[in-house]
Order: C-alpha cells, then sequence, then structure tokens
C-alpha cells in the first residue's frame, strides 16, 4: 500500500540523493546540486501548511519503504490551482506507486483544499510521466517548444470535476 506523509528530518539522506539526480533534472526545477545543509534547512522550514509556504512536499511511502516525493507547488489561491511534481527512486518505478501517489494527492488537492485545477509541465522525451497522467484523466492542453536545452514540454491539466 502507498501512504504520503509529511517530510521528517529522517528523509534527509533520500532527499538527498533525489535532489542530486542529474537524471532528473531536465524534468525539475533543479539545475544543480543541493548539500544536505540546504536541504535540512528546507526541512527545518516548512511548515506543511500548503497555504503558509505555497508548497507541499509530501513523501511516498510503500509498504513502509521510503520510495519518492510528490510535490504541489505554483499555489495560486485565487484562481484555486496548483502544480504537481512527482519523483520516484528509479528502483521503484514501475510499479504502480506513482499512480497511486498522485491519486491520492490529487484527492487531496480537489476535496480538501478546493482547488479547481492542477497542472503539470512534463518533457516530451518523459513518455513514462506523461503515459501516467493521460492515464489519470489528465489532458495535453499546451505545446511549449524549446522549454528546456533538452526539447519541448507539454502542459498537462486536469479540472476538478465537482468545482
Amino acid at each position: 500500500m502507498t501512504k504520503l506523509r509529511k517530510l521528517e528530518p529522517t528523509d534527509l539522506p533520500y532527499l538527498y540523493q533525489w535532489e542530486n539526480d542529474a537524471k532528473a533534472w531536465a524534468d525539475g526545477d533543479n539545475h544543480n546540486p543541493l548539500s544536505q545543509q540546504d536541504l535540512r534547512d528546507y526541512i527545518e522550514r516548512t511548515t506543511g501548511d500548503v497555504y503558509r509556504d505555497g508548497q507541499l512536499r509530501l513523501i511516498v511511502e510503500h509498504e513502509g519503504a521510503t520510495v519518492g516525493c510528490i510535490d504541489l507547488f505554483d499555489l495560486d489561491i485565487r484562481n484555486r490551482r496548483a502544480a504537481m511534481g512527482l519523483y520516484i527512486a528509479p528502483e521503484w518505478r514501475g510499479k504502480g506507486i506513482g499512480r497511486q501517489a498522485v491519486e491520492q494527492l490529487e484527492q487531496y488537492a480537489f476535496s480538501f483544499l478546493h482547488l479547481r485545477m492542477l497542472y503539470c509541465i512534463i518533457s516530451v522525451n518523459n513518455t513514462a510521466s506523461s503515459n501516467l497522467y493521460c492515464s489519470l484523466g489528465f489532458t495535453p492542453t499546451a505545446s511549449l517548444i524549446a522549454w528546456t536545452l533538452e526539447g519541448d514540454a507539454i502542459v498537462w491539466q486536469k479540472l476538478n470535476p465537482v468545482a
């Protein structure tokens, strides 16, 4: 079973490994290595309150193992939307864990936070993520030409069905 939980200081080694995975940098906002102190400061600073922090990072656990993280960020309270980001450690990919994590965060965002829309920006080269979000009812709505040095990206959006 997959569950989401708040960051803990004991997550530092995982965050350090994941944030410094240069293969994932093209698909995220990180473009340089982060120190353990950078990440320790982040863990200490974050309140876990999406409204106060403007973002929410949760740890993804599967059968008791720490396997990734999922984020809500770029929270726009007026327009009731937020971006999503997902990282599952390579050895845990392809097992449906990312799908369960996105479903749980979507449920929280739509039912509890009453967001109207979730979106993510995915490189056209990241077919696994595109397939995941497509299978969850996200719609590709815009092409971002030459968005990164690696190439184009697609904006995927999902509207809250009850908003």
